[in-house]
């Protein structure tokens, strides 16, 4: 928590996370163009707000790519904001709003948490139903190759589309996959009205990655769901879900129980 505060006290890294909140997604040098400071300088801010896990980096190819992350913001609304009074409350939650805001030109949404566990059973609650069941809700019939098809299952109702397949499969490091087709039972099981399902029909099908790195006795995971279309319906509501699905399966990995279930508003605010 130290870290957080410490990271936001400086004004040059408040303006990274604001260059980052304008447009998420930037290499180094983009951001070293928004700043009247050394390259090496801005790397510095950037180790700090990445040590505080207000942001964080995704590789692609060569380039490392930098994104905002709310995590560290929830830390503060969960831990201390009863202890503010109304006008540090508000100032908070526009932080926290801003953050979290779904970005128009990079629509990418990208979540990194640490969990105290290992890269194998962390797989393991990814791709196992035993677990997936228990904090998700779903499980999942593949064998985890690439090219091969995914299956979906939620209380007994299967998703079965082609298009849903394994992308990429590194146990126990990468995996990705296409995400699930809005179908008629799917959009019935979680509360989804027929004209926000034919929105969400009529996108193009989006992915999502798990990257999972050791990080001394714990894991770093980040999540990076993209693909989106402009505007896209669905990044609103994985937005909204991700967070608390991926609190749920942290709190399921180190303490064995799981969170209340998630609301159905959680998933369509």
């Amino acid at each position: 928590m130290d870290e957080i505060f410490k990271a936001l006290a400086d004004p040059s890294r408040r303006r990274l996370l604001d260059s980052l909140n304008a447009r998420n997604g930037q290499r180094l040098n983009e951001l070293c163009a928004g700043l009247d400071m050394a390259r090496q300088s801005v790397s510095k801010h950037l180790a700090v707000l990445e040590r505080a896990n207000l942001v964080t980096t995704v590789r692609h190819g060569r380039e490392k790519l930098h994104y905002l992350n709310a995590v560290g913001i929830h830390a503060i609304a969960d831990r201390w904001i009863h202890q503010y009074d109304r006008r540090r409350v508000e100032a908070l939650a526009d932080l926290k709003q801003a953050l979290e805001s779904p970005m128009t030109d990079e629509p990418a949404f990208v979540y990194t948490t640490f969990i105290k566990t290992t890269p194998e059973r962390l797989w393991k609650a990814l791709t196992d139903p035993a677990f997936t069941r228990r904090y998700w809700g779903v499980s999942f019939d593949t064998d985890w190759r690439p090219g091969s098809a995914m299956v979906w299952e939620q209380d007994g109702h299967h998703i079965v589309d082609p298009e849903q397949v394994v992308l990429e499969a590194e146990p126990p490091r990468r995996l990705a996959y296409t995400w699930h087709t809005p179908t008629l039972e799917w959009a019935g099981l979680n509360g989804i009205d027929d004209d926000v399902r034919a929105t969400l029909a009529g996108e193009s099908r989006s992915r999502v990655t798990f990257e999972i790195e050791p990080f001394g006795e714990s894991v770093k995971l980040t999540v990076v769901h993209d693909d989106f279309p402009a505007g896209s319906t669905m990044r609103a509501m994985v937005s909204s879900g991700w967070p608390y699905l991926l609190s749920d399966l942290k709190t399921l990995m180190e303490t064995g129980a799981t969170l209340p279930p998630v609301p159905a508003e959680a998933w369509r605010s």
